[in-house]
């Protein structure tokens, strides 16, 4: 089973939110909607559910048209689940009542092994006759979840599922999260704007701002081949090097770094983004460097340097290495490149 948007376009009275996105996901695939607030993820998601009318563009479930101008298919008969970003769970009913609420497709007699089945896949059928009030954040989304797979939907779709827990449980429920959706082997679209949370859980990433995709494909893709600017600080920090295009290579303060193949700039002015991962810290062979600070984050450890920009002025950069690593303030290194974490682009605007 499959889900395809094209030609996707939607306005909220004069504010156009989604400007033509076309997407495919595929059978079995999760696709996570990444970028940041008010570019249309959760628009998105609600067309597709059918909880907002389609103004422009096809909606296609398994090769069935499910949303077209003037043809659309009522939500409850578009076998698509939904977890929403409050869970949306009935506080009157049991989780096991919560679960059977969307079964009215299932015959009466088999909505109790469907229920059973869901709440298993979500290690939480001891909790059949509980309620929501009684179940912690993690469980209450898990809850949403097994509602969601319940009525063995064609596609499933998650909007910020996991916003609202604190840091360390929001691992562990993505990690769950991740397990039930590949062993139900349904195709999921999931909206976020935490870009970790995007490559971990995605099979494919579509990275959106202002209402189009400006990049989609697999999370090493947008993280270590970014199209522009935006995507590239948008999956990850990176430092910000002035540099001037020369021949085949841009020369910085800190080295030159070869152009990539097909690379399009002109010889001049442009910008350096380079991972603090791609930022080499030694003892000798680079461009010297001064330690301001050394901090152990687990696992890593963050290293602000500074070195000498060759106008009479210091770049800060940040530079991320093996947390076994100890460097002193005021610590005399040299630094270098890793020509896979830098990506040249035309300089920034004013």
């Amino acid at each position: 089973m499959s889900l395809r948007l094209t030609g996707i376009r939607h306005a909220f009275g004069q504010r156009e939110i989604l400007r033509g996105v076309d997407l495919h996901v595929r059978p079995g695939e999760i696709l996570c909607l990444l970028g940041p607030s008010g570019c249309g993820k959760t628009t998105l998601l609600r067309l597709v559910a059918g909880l907002e009318e389609l103004q422009a563009g096809r909606i296609e479930l398994g090769g069935a048209l499910v949303g077209e101008k003037g043809r659309e298919v009522p939500p409850e008969q578009r076998h698509v689940g939904f977890v929403f970003q409050d869970y949306a769970l009935f506080p009157h009913l049991t989780v096991a009542e919560n679960v059977a609420f969307g079964l009215h497709r299932i015959p009466r007699g088999e909505r109790p092994w469907a229920v059973t089945e869901a709440l298993a896949r979500v290690g939480l059928e001891t909790y059949a006759h509980a309620y929501p009030h009684m179940l912690s954040g993690g469980q209450q989304q898990r809850v949403a979840l097994a509602r969601a797979l319940a009525p063995r939907p064609q596609v499933v779709l998650l909007d910020e599922a996991f916003a609202s827990l604190d840091a360390r449980l929001r691992e562990q429920v993505r990690d769950d999260t991740l397990h039930v959706l590949q062993s139900a082997g349904i195709p999921a679209m999931i909206v976020t704007h935490d870009a970790e949370e995007a490559m971990f859980l995605a099979d494919r990433i579509a990275l959106m701002q202002e209402g189009r995709v400006i990049q989609l494909g697999r999370p090493e893709e947008l993280y270590l081949a970014p199209a522009d600017p935006f995507v590239a600080t948008f999956l990850g920090e990176v430092n910000r090097l002035p540099a001037r295009i020369r021949g085949a290579r841009a020369e910085t303060a800190i080295g030159p770094l070869p152009l990539r193949p097909g690379a399009d700039l002109a010889e001049g002015p442009a910008e350096v983004l380079l991972r603090p991962e791609g930022l080499r810290v030694q003892e000798e062979g680079g461009t010297p460097a001064e330690v301001e600070a050394c901090r152990l984050l687990g696992a890593t450890t963050l290293v602000h340097l500074a070195v000498a920009d060759g106008a009479g002025g210091l770049l800060h950069l940040h530079a991320r290495l093996p947390p076994g690593i100890r460097l002193s303030r005021g610590q005399r290194v040299t630094v270098a490149m890793d020509p896979e974490r830098a990506f040249v682009f035309p300089p920034a605007a004013p």
